[in-house]
Order: structure tokens, then C-alpha cells, then sequence
């Protein structure tokens, strides 16, 4: 055998087990990392580049970057299942100081109450004194808990959804000056069948989402997120059937699946134009011992609906262009599949069929240069220069919804990473740089944006540079575009 034979064996066996350690190494993360427990999460608040979250009971959690959470944010007042907005250059939580049955009554209060900053450990840290702005007093068929708060984008009205299984689901109109009650203003009754309401704005659609099922049973909770929308933020609303909401409809968003179960309590985020989150708890996740944990999901919109995405996971694919349909793939020459053909017109269709072996990376790779290998895009062929394999590297950080990923040419360590003058290549060796790593969301329409974590030469982390498709056959780093099949990406399993 040749010296460089025996070192490319070498270096392949070693890729391969390097990219099967760090598969297993996240292959029982569904959820966030670190200590994301929770429950009744609020929807995601950003302030001064950290992440909050409130939940049940007081406090919430804290992350850095979006990916790995911890305890550490405060909320006083105690109760359930509270809410957060940013109004202005302030914060607006609201929660519910009982009811849903805690402590055996349906006797509930919501609360809201101001923060200049969600950060503990500012100077200015200090929450307003609660305000009630609603009660239920046991006795009515209605539940004062689980509120969820719209401040519309087109009215600048400030809406509250609440209630429970315990009667109906109510909506109450706030003054987002004072979060006070506005004067007058009389509830409504809205949806029945469901708790933990939130409610959302697009494209001329009030969405109504509710939590339905059962809770507070771990891993037989059976908690699911149904919606249905309205033209008027006061209904009524409607699910994909034509079904009103107040008489029990709702279409699914999300269920059970991937080892967590009982999502419940919706809360979308808006990362930038056709990249969302929804964000929910989990009541079980069945590979961290049951407990209920956050849980954050790429959201799609299919039909003028939202639904949960799957959270990308990594694995071996081609990585296709949505401008074209063409492949990413290595600069490097085609090699041929020798084939023993026939005329079509002469093939005994007795005679036994023997099928085409794929390429072998072995095959080519000799002839493949040393150093760096420019990236282009062609007609997908099946071929290992064409094959890659998107890697989560947990260790390296994350952001809202997932960690970075490697990827490299399939069982080699051959790297997709930055250059300096914002163009992409692939290196001899993934190394962890972080013109190496890459983060991968999910849009809105299903496709996928790829992004690398940071441009050498350049500080800090990349946020407006995707990977693009510059021409049917030049990809480049660009502006991200949602409007432009350039900045999408599909990966296909082949």
C-alpha cells in the first residue's frame, strides 16, 4: 500500500468516528440544553442580547445565546403561567396569581405589572406594583388564569386571551400606556375546550391558539396546540374546517412526537423576515427522566396556517438549491461510473439484472487537490463530491432553536467554511473555527437558510451573511433575501 493511500484510509476512519461521536453526543437532546426545565413558559422576551423566559411558580430561565438555558430570571408575585411584552423601551408581564384550580378553587386574579429591564442583576431591575385587571370568583362558569397578551401591530391595541377548561376562553382589551384595564371595556367570550391561549397577527389573520388536552401528568399528559383565526381580533374563530372555536374547533399546530410529549403554552417569535419560533413546554420529555422542559421549534406557515417545523438534527444529504434545483458540491473533475451497456432495443428481459454501485469515495478522492477546494453548485449525480454531512456540535454554542453544525464532504473531514472576502470554500480539515460552523433554520415555507457562524477578518458573530446561490452554478456568501429563492436551501436524503 502507498504512503498516501494508507493516510487517506487513515484520515477517513478517523472522520468517521469523529462525526459518529458527535451524532451521539446530541442524539438524546430534544429539547434546549443545559437546565431548561419549565412550565406554563412565556413567550420569548430578547433584552440587551439575552433571552428570558417566565414560568409557574415564579422566575423562569436565562440564555445566552438562544440554545443552552439556565434559572436565574425573577419574576415576584408567585402564581401561573405568566406572560411577557416588550411595549416601548419597557416590559409588560402578566400572570395569574391563582385560580386553575390551584389550591382546589377556581377563584383566579390576573396581574400585570412593568420592568424597564428583565435583567436581575441591572441597576435599574425594579417591577412595578401589580395591577388586577380581571377576577373570576369560583363560582362563574370562567377560570382567571393562563392570560397570553397581542399588542396589534396594525390597531397598537393591547389584547389579553384567558381561562380554562373550567368555562370559556375570554378576551379583554388593555391599555398598553398603563396595563390597566381599559375603562369600560367588557369581556368576551371567545373559545371553549382549551387553556393557555395566546394570540398572533399576519397578513390580515388573528390567530387564536390554545392548549388542549390534558396537563400536570408527565409522561401522560396528552397537551396538543390547536389554532383557528379570525379577521376580527374578536372573533369569531374559525379552524380549517369552517369549526368556531367556541364550539370546540381547532387545527393542529403541534402534538406528541420525537420522544416529548404535552406541548402547551404557544409563544412565537419573530427572528427576522420568514425565519420564526414557536416556543411551548414539553410536560414530559421522555429522555430527561419526564420532567417538563422548554421547547423551541422552527414555525412554518403552509396554506395561510402555522404549524411546528421539525428541529434539523443534522445527517448526511445532498444540499440543493431552491433557486435551481442543482447541488452544492466540490470544484473538482467528474469521474465517470463505468457502465456496460445495450441497446434498449436489444435487452433480454430474461436476463438477470445486476444493479449500479454507487461511486466510492475512494474511487475519486485520490484525484481530488490537497488544499482547498473551491465550493460550486451542479446537476445532482449521486456522487461523493456531491454528499455531505451536517454535524451538530453542541459544544460550540448555539442560538434561538439550535446549536451549530460542521459540514464536511460524507466520511472525510473536508469542510464547508467562510473566507475572508465573504466567499465559501471547503478546507483539508474541519478544525471548529468558526468560519467552520454554520447555523441552519428552518423559513417559514419549509426551506432552510444557512448561515456561517463568523466571516474571518470580520468581529463578531455573522447575522446578515446566508450562503447564496449567486447563479444557477456560483454560490457565495450574500445578504439574506426571504423574498429570493438565492438565500434557500432544501436538504434531501437521496
Amino acid at each position: 500500500m502507498k504512503k498516501n493511500q494508507h493516510i487517506d484510509i487513515v484520515n477517513t476512519v478517523k472522520a468517521v468516528v469523529f462525526l459518529i461521536t458527535c451524532h451521539l453526543s446530541l442524539a438524546t437532546t430534544h429539547a434546549q440544553v443545559g437546565q431548561p426545565y419549565i412550565h406554563d413558559p412565556s413567550t420569548i422576551a430578547e433584552c440587551e442580547g439575552k433571552y428570558y423566559t417566565f414560568g409557574t411558580g415564579g422566575g423562569g430561565l436565562i440564555s445566552e445565546d438562544g440554545w443552552s438555558w439556565h434559572s436565574g430570571a425573577e419574576r415576584p408575585g408567585g402564581g401561573a403561567a405568566p406572560d411577557v411584552l416588550k411595549i416601548g423601551d419597557r416590559y409588560l408581564v402578566i400572570y395569574g396569581a391563582t385560580g386553575g384550580g390551584l389550591g382546589g378553587g377556581h377563584n383566579g386574579r390576573i396581574l400585570t405589572m412593568w420592568n424597564k429591564t428583565l435583567d436581575p442583576k441591572s441597576p435599574i431591575f425594579k417591577y412595578s406594583d401589580p395591577i388586577e385587571v380581571c377576577y373570576s370568583d369560583g363560582m362563574e362558569d370562567q377560570d382567571a388564569i393562563d392570560p397570553g397578551m397581542l399588542l396589534d401591530p396594525v390597531t397598537g391595541r393591547l389584547w389579553v386571551s384567558y381561562g380554562t377548561y373550567f368555562g370559556t376562553i375570554r378576551l379583554i382589551e388593555l391599555d398598553p400606556k398603563t396595563g390597566e384595564r381599559m375603562k369600560g371595556n367588557q369581556e368576551l367570550d371567545i373559545a371553549i375546550d382549551c387553556e393557555a391561549t395566546d394570540l398572533i397577527y399576519r397578513d390580515g389573520w388573528y390567530y387564536l391558539l390554545g392548549t388542549h388536552g390534558t396537563c400536570c401528568d408527565g409522561v401522560n399528559s396528552t397537551y396538543n396546540i390547536v389554532v383557528g383565526r379570525s379577521r376580527k381580533v374578536t372573533g369569531p374563530y374559525l379552524d380549517n374546517v369552517g369549526r368556531d372555536m367556541y364550539h370546540g374547533g381547532g387545527k393542529m399546530v403541534i402534538a406528541a412526537g420525537d420522544r416529548v410529549c404535552g406541548p402547551g403554552h404557544f409563544g412565537r417569535t419573530v427572528i427576522d423576515e420568514g425565519v420564526e419560533i414557536m416556543s411551548c413546554h414539553y410536560e414530559a420529555d421522555f429522555d430527561q427522566g419526564g420532567r417538563s422542559v422548554l421547547g423551541i421549534r422552527p414555525l412554518l406557515w403552509k396554506n395561510g396556517w402555522p404549524v411546528a417545523g421539525d428541529r434539523f438534527r443534522g445527517g448526511t444529504f445532498e444540499i440543493e438549491s431552491e433557486r435551481r434545483g442543482y447541488a452544492l458540491e466540490l470544484a473538482v473533475d467528474f469521474v465517470r461510473i463505468q457502465q456496460e451497456r445495450q441497446a434498449f432495443w436489444h435487452i433480454d428481459p430474461k436476463e438477470p439484472v445486476v444493479p449500479v454501485a454507487n461511486q466510492k469515495l475512494e474511487e475519486v478522492m485520490g484525484g481530488w487537490p490537497e488544499g482547498d477546494i473551491p465550493a460550486r453548485i451542479g446537476d445532482y449525480m449521486f456522487r461523493p463530491h456531491q454528499r455531505w454531512t451536517v454535524t451538530p456540535v453542541p459544544e460550540k454554542g448555539g442560538y434561538l432553536g439550535g446549536p451549530y453544525f460542521s459540514i464536511t464532504i460524507e466520511g472525510t473531514h473536508r469542510a464547508l467554511a467562510a473566507t475572508a472576502n465573504k466567499e465559501v470554500t471547503t478546507v483539508p480539515a474541519y478544525t471548529g473555527d468558526d468560519s467552520q460552523l454554520w447555523r441552519i433554520e428552518q423559513l417559514t415555507d419549509g426551506t432552510f437558510r444557512l448561515m456561517p457562524k463568523a466571516i474571518p477578518g470580520t468581529d463578531g458573530l455573522n447575522t446578515h451573511l446566508c450562503l447564496y446561490s449567486a447563479g444557477d452554478r456560483t454560490p457565495t456568501l450574500a445578504e439574506y433575501d426571504f423574498n429570493s429563492d438565492n438565500s434557500k436551501w432544501n436538504f434531501r436524503n437521496h
